[in-house]
């Protein structure tokens, strides 16, 4: 059978531009594709697609990471390469397989495309695809574009939530998968390592999860502080430079009034921090690690050893974007004070540089796209 391709009446007007990063670290705005002219006629569909128009899309740490470093372990930027997989926008056209979405809809986009043939996919954890295709993830293009073209079966319609919002579901996504898989629950004590996006969206969970007490650590006077307005509550607790591992686990089960953590989700991927989360944590307890850090680190095996310390770890997530957009939806989490920088996409690079300073005070840094 063969289909025809349904556009939009209200056609796109502007060219398709991308950010793009390269093995060099540049870092420049350029034509992207599909081409305006593709999208306008909608030929470059294939079954099950539709087109997007791209409103929101935020800068996540592996974003100014691809763009510094090139790399994220074995992830590696050997060419040409556009950015960007926090995104939300809205249909523009629709392939005619597709029946559950139509043009118009807004939509959030979860950034993955699955073999669904492989033991992950048939068991329901496809964020551990054998042949996933992640976007931003070299070498599959971004969804910094202004118009990008995806399965259908991966945009989730959003309602009247707004784009800002519609984007917030990705990180927090990350966020919703630790707090399932480590099993935060009720009048637990916990620790959140790092102050960061994920760091306070997991914290944001936590709170709405009834965790008692909870500390949160960065090495970032700044971000404490709003971590502090975002949940009043919170306990926190400033890492300091040239302090052990060992001593910095007591000050954080002081900051709690002398309650261990019974469960650790770690944010930042940073040794020192995974560390000290070993050190910090109850006989028994959980340190979840939710941060990337490099290949290899020392980890404190005796601690977790006589303590029978659990040591998990996660790999992005999977489905969870309805629950997260009941949660947002319902105002059960509220993530607009996490959007501390708003810029055009033409101005992408101002947005990148802002997000990659930390004496700037951003949080999260939303590229928007009208």
């Amino acid at each position: 059978m063969s289909f025809t391709t349904t556009v939009t009446v209200n056609k796109p007007s502007k060219a398709n531009i991308g950010v793009f990063t390269n093995p060099d670290h540049d870092l420049w705005i350029a034509d992207a594709q599909p081409a305006l002219e593709t999208v306008e006629k909608g030929d470059s569909l294939k079954h099950g697609e539709v087109t997007i128009a791209i409103r929101s899309t935020g800068i996540c740490g592996s974003d100014v990471h691809f763009w510094h470093a090139g790399r994220i372990g074995p992830m590696i930027v050997k060419d040409t390469h556009i950015l960007g997989h926090e995104s939300a926008g809205d249909i523009i056209a629709v392939h005619p397989s597709v029946t559950h979405l139509k043009v118009g809809d807004r939509i959030a986009v979860e950034p993955n495309i699955i073999c669904n043939e492989c033991e992950p996919c048939l068991t329901g954890r496809y964020n551990g695809c054998e042949k996933v295709q992640f976007l931003s993830t070299p070498p599959v293009s971004g969804l910094l574009r202004r118009y990008v073209n995806h399965p259908a079966v991966w945009c989730h319609k959003i309602g009247d939530m707004s784009y800002e919002n519609g984007a917030m579901l990705e990180p927090l996504s990350v966020a919703l998968a630790a707090m399932q898989r480590s099993g935060v629950s009720l009048g637990d004590p916990v620790l959140v390592c790092g102050a960061g996006p994920i760091g306070l969206i997991t914290l944001l969970c936590c709170r709405a999860a009834g965790a008692e007490p909870i500390v949160i650590t960065d090495i970032d006077e700044g971000r404490l502080k709003f971590a502090k307005e975002l949940v009043p509550s919170v306990k926190i607790y400033k890492v300091q430079m040239g302090v052990s591992e060992e001593d910095a686990a007591k000050a954080i089960v002081k900051a709690a009034d002398g309650v261990e953590p019974t469960i650790a989700l770690e944010c930042t991927g940073v040794e020192s921090s995974v560390a000290a989360a070993v050190w910090a944590v109850k006989f028994g307890g959980k340190v979840f690690v939710i941060g990337v850090g490099k290949s290899e680190m020392k980890m404190p095996f005796m601690r977790l050893s006589v303590r029978e310390i659990d040591l998990q770890f996660q790999y992005r997530y999977c489905n969870t974007w309805p629950r997260a957009i009941r949660l947002v939806q319902s105002g059960v989490l509220d993530l607009k004070k996490l959007v501390t920088h708003r810029f055009d996409l033409e101005e992408a690079v101002k947005a990148f540089n802002t997000a990659a300073d930390p004496k700037t005070g951003a949080i999260k840094v939303q590229i928007q796209s009208n």
